[in-house]
């Protein structure tokens, strides 16, 4: 008898980081669900694995509880065996300045704060029933600017990621007891359409000489939801070439 296959929602799934998840999940038979505040890209609507994908905002309440009734709806009683938690923003000023201390409106903390961090805790919520089914994983998506001042990185983006490595461990201490295991990966530098020429000044800071790709993301993401990593639980990797090392 061939087992069915496991299902993981996959958040922020329109580009980036977030597409490379979902086709590495994909690509190793997962049924996957989506989401994004655009549509699903063409990549993830021609492969077979890719069954849902949802426009959403999960910066808004409304929104986001629309989403878990949904997706909930789509998983029915059945389990979920991995719930990555990858939407993220990183907003800028009026000035095209980085949303700090000092500058900007207090009501940007708030959308940072709401989709960063309030997101990933609501949608461990809304499917606890379901990865408890599935004895799954979740995968929170942090940052190396939560650990240390990062020069293109705004106080709110780099508190909130902060805040998510926090939010990390207490997850993986409360939910253990539903057989859930919760870890988080740290990207450093990973070279996405958002990256600017800019960013190249980093790479001799990095001892591997190189900026990371989303693939280099994804498949440390999905290794975290597999039994390789059974035992492993509260745990933060750094996804940086070596970077958080200097």
């Amino acid at each position: 008898m061939i087992d069915p296959p496991r299902t993981a929602i996959v958040t922020g799934a329109s580009r980036g980081i977030g597409q490379a998840i979902a086709r590495r999940f994909m690509a190793e038979g997962w049924r996957v669900i989506t989401c994004a505040r655009a549509g699903a890209p063409d990549v993830c609507q021609r492969d077979p694995h890719w069954t849902h994908h949802f426009s959403v905002d999960l910066a808004d309440a409304a929104s986001l509880a629309r989403f878990v009734g949904e997706a909930a709806g789509v998983l029915g009683d059945g389990p979920l065996h991995a719930l990555i938690n990858n939407a993220g923003v990183s907003p800028k000023t009026p000035f095209k300045e980085r949303l700090g201390v000092l500058n900007g409106p207090i009501d940007g903390w708030h959308q940072v704060f709401a989709l960063n961090f309030f997101a990933p805790l609501l949608l461990a919520r809304g499917f606890a029933g379901n990865l408890h089914r599935g004895r799954g994983a979740i995968v929170n998506v942090t940052s190396i600017a939560g650990h240390r001042v990062h020069p293109f990185a705004g106080s709110a983006y780099s508190t909130s990621k902060a805040a998510l490595s926090g939010l990390t461990r207490e997850m993986a201490a409360e939910m253990a007891q539903l057989g859930i295991r919760v870890n988080a990966v740290a990207p450093g530098e990973i070279k996405t359409d958002m990256v600017s020429a800019d960013y190249e000044a980093f790479i001799p800071r990095i001892p591997l000489d190189r900026m990371g790709t989303p693939e280099d993301v994804a498949g440390t993401v999905f290794r975290l939801c597999t039994d390789d990593f059974a035992y492993v639980t509260g745990s933060e990797i750094y996804i940086a070439g070596g970077q958080e090392l200097y």
